[in-house]
């Protein structure tokens, strides 16, 4: 097991989710020592990690929270993602893992 960001050749990374939105299943991932970008897009499987008090309604709440908790300390990315990647680009043939990870797990801790 290695930890810090991936180099290309990871066949799984699991990282966490400053929140979720419960209108369309969005995880928003916001980058950091703690949570590189690489993990997002370089393995096949990611698996990503959200507390269950960090799921939202909708994206404007989840923005508003990241203004808050950060103010102007704005992380370099802010990753979006509502499935595993996918593309129909060429000749209309649906493939997996065409921009990033082929499967995507949630895993939603913690409850009231």
């Amino acid at each position: 097991m290695t930890t810090g960001a991936s180099r290309g050749g990871d066949l799984a990374a699991i990282s966490h989710a400053f929140g979720a939105a419960a209108e369309s299943g969005t995880l928003m991932l916001t980058s950091g020592a703690d949570n590189p970008t690489t993990l997002n897009f370089l393995p096949d499987t990611h698996v990503v990690v959200v507390a269950a008090a960090d799921v939202a309604g909708d994206y404007e709440t989840l923005w508003q929270r990241l203004r808050e908790r950060l103010g102007a300390a704005v992380p370099r990315n802010v990753n979006l993602i509502t499935g595993p990647s996918r593309s129909a680009d060429i000749a209309q043939t649906l493939i997996l893992g065409a921009h990033g990870p082929r499967r995507l797990h949630v895993l939603v801790v913690g409850g009231h």
